[in-house]
Order: structure tokens, then sequence, then C-alpha cells
């Protein structure tokens, strides 16, 4: 019994503290992506640090900032960016944080690692001490600047308030069009240019690759669709036109038939004058025979008229 209640207990305080809190930080890895330990449930209040071309999130149990279009975190002696409040992150080296990042005073960080204890904190963390002096020379002058020439702030993306809960988007190219659609603020900062231009250089291959499976999955379509007789081309019309002329040559063509035709009346003629021709030849060929006998009879008679004489 002692189990259950104690049990009862903590759900209780668990529910209560849940929804007493305006934004809740809970801690923990996500998936598909490693969570770099931050799950906000809806958009953050962001205040400008004085002076500073920052923001900060002052209600939030996180080193969370804003600065020039894209979200800046300080986790587990790692420096992480995102263009979404929430994620996904991506890891920044020491030698590409920006320098307005590096100069945030030590009082805004919310939850300020163990050896920031003794700095002063309306000073920048002393990096240098941090990350030694190859760091320290890389990126000399970081904390030499003067405040009256700093940039102003970017302005804030509070279209993705709208965007909490189950509608934020997880998709990395989703959230490149609704910023793209409600977001037209060019960063200044050449890390943060730097940054776009090498997101923009990796989505190229993706883009090709989309289009081509788009491309892909229409062409089988249009070749399953018969084609237009106006559509085809005048290669095959006249391929269609050679193949159908061995068949049937000059049937359909009126000229053609004319032309045969033409020469047939002098055929008939021709056949007209042979008969009467060779009727001529045997008329005379009759004459000519009917003539030879009269002439042996009389040849004949002569001889007999001879022979009575000379008896």
């Amino acid at each position: 019994m002692l189990k259950i209640r104690y049990v009862f207990i903590v759900l209780g305080l668990l529910l209560s503290s849940a929804a007493s809190a305006e934004v809740q930080v809970s801690i923990g890895i996500g998936l598909p992506h490693a969570s770099i330990g931050i799950n906000l449930p809806a958009y953050p209040q962001l205040v400008r640090v004085p002076g500073y071309p920052v923001y900060y999130a002052p209600r939030l149990e996180a080193n969370f900032f804003f600065y020039d279009s894209m979200y800046w975190v300080y986790q587990d002696d790692n420096w992480y960016a995102s263009s979404w409040y929430n994620g996904p992150w991506g890891l920044v080296g020491p030698e590409a944080v920006p320098v307005y990042v590096l100069r945030i005073p030590v009082r805004y960080y919310r939850q300020p690692p163990a050896y920031f204890r003794g700095w002063r904190p309306d000073a920048p963390p002393r990096w240098g001490d941090h990350w030694g002096r190859d760091w320290e020379q890389r990126r000399s002058g970081w904390d030499k600047w003067n405040r009256r020439a700093a940039p102003p702030p970017a302005p804030l993306p509070v279209y993705q308030r709208q965007y909490s809960g189950d509608r934020y988007p997880q998709q990395v190219e989703h959230q490149h069009e609704l910023q793209q659609q409600h977001y037209r603020y060019q960063p200044r900062d050449p890390v943060v240019r730097q940054h776009y231009q090498e997101r923009a250089v990796q989505r190229a291959p993706e883009e090709r690759g989309s289009r081509q499976q788009d491309i892909q999955r229409s062409t089988p379509y249009q070749q399953d669709r018969p084609a237009a007789p106006s559509s085809q081309s005048p290669q095959r019309g006249s391929e269609g036109v050679q193949r159908s002329t061995p068949a049937s040559p000059q049937q359909g063509r009126p000229e053609v038939q004319d032309r045969r035709q033409t020469p047939q009346p002098e055929a008939d003629q021709r056949e007209q004058q042979m008969p009467r021709s060779q009727g001529r030849e045997e008329r005379q060929q009759g004459r000519d025979a009917a003539r030879e006998p009269k002439r042996g009879q009389g040849q004949a008679q002569e001889r007999e008229r001879g022979r009575d004489r000379n008896e």
C-alpha cells in the first residue's frame, strides 16, 4: 500500500509541474537523429541582450541564443546551430563560432558550466583559457570591438510560433521551404553565410535526384499513352508511305491511272489495224492459190494439144 501511495504522489507532482510550467525543456536522445538534450514543445520567449545583436531565452534552463537568423546553443562544451528553434542541430567547431556569439556575457548563460565560476558576469567567457593558446591565436581580437559599431540584430523568425508540437516540421527540406516563404532576411555574418551556402550545395544533388525520380515516374505513363495522329513526326509519316507504296503501287493516284489509260487507244488502233492487214494478206494468198491451178490446167491442155499434133 505504501508503494502504491508513493507512486500516485510522484505522478501527481509530475503532472502539476508540467501544467504550471509555461515552456518545459526535456532532456534525452531523440530519434531518428541524436538530440543535443533540448526539446522545445513551443517557440521560446527571446529577449535581446543589451548592446549586442543577440537574443537569449530567459525562461529556458539552457544556454539558448539567437543571432543572425540562426539559433545557437552551448551544451556539453560544444556549440550547436540550427535555423529552427527545435533543431535538428548541427555541430559548430570553436574556430567557426561567430564573434558576437563568443562575446555574449556570462550572466546570460542560463546553464553555465562549472568552469564559468569566478568569471566576470558582465564580460564574455574566457574562451582563450578554456580552448588553449592555439585557438586564441587563430581567433585573436575576438574580444576587442567597438560596441557603437555593432550591427543591428536580425529580425526574429516569429512565423515559427505557429509550428509547435505535432505541427513542427521535422524534415530539413520542409524547414527550408517554410523559411524561404516567410523569412526574407539575408545573413551578414560570414560564418552564417557560409553555412547557408554549404546547405544549398548539399541540397542540390538531393533536388536533382528527386527531379530524376519524378521524371522516371512520369516517363512510363507517357509511353503507355497512345500517340495522337497529329503528333507524329514527319519521319514516321514517310515511313508509313514507304511501307504502303510497294503493296499497292499507284492505286490511289488518279494521275497514274490516267497515264496508264492514255496509251490504250493507240493499242486498240494497232489491234484493229492488225486484223485488217492480216485479212488483206489472206485474200491475196487465196487469189494466188486460185490462179496457180488455172495456170496448171492451161499448161496441161497445151501439152495435150502438142501431143495430138505430133501424132
